[in-house]
């Protein structure tokens, strides 16, 4: 592991104590984990965009649409 410095604004720094203490856990494994799970939301959200530009260059024809209905299930209510 590498030791950082990183400045926070002090709500930011109490809030953060605060739930690490919540959690038992120290505020460096605290941050650790925000900073992956962050890392990790912005990759799926770079995925979406990226099917969403696959998708808008190439559209699916009505006959696509209509051949996966009869494979799609629903659940009950």
């Amino acid at each position: 592991m590498e030791t950082v410095q990183i400045v926070l604004e002090k709500e930011l720094l109490q809030a953060t104590d605060r739930v690490a203490k919540q959690l038992k856990r120290n505020r460096s494994a605290l941050v650790r984990d925000a900073i992956r799970e962050h890392l990790r939301r912005l990759e799926i959200r770079a995925q979406e965009e990226r099917d969403r530009a696959g998708y808008l260059a190439k559209p699916q024809t009505p006959d696509e649409v209509h051949m996966w209905e009869g494979v799609a299930a629903w659940p009950e209510d």
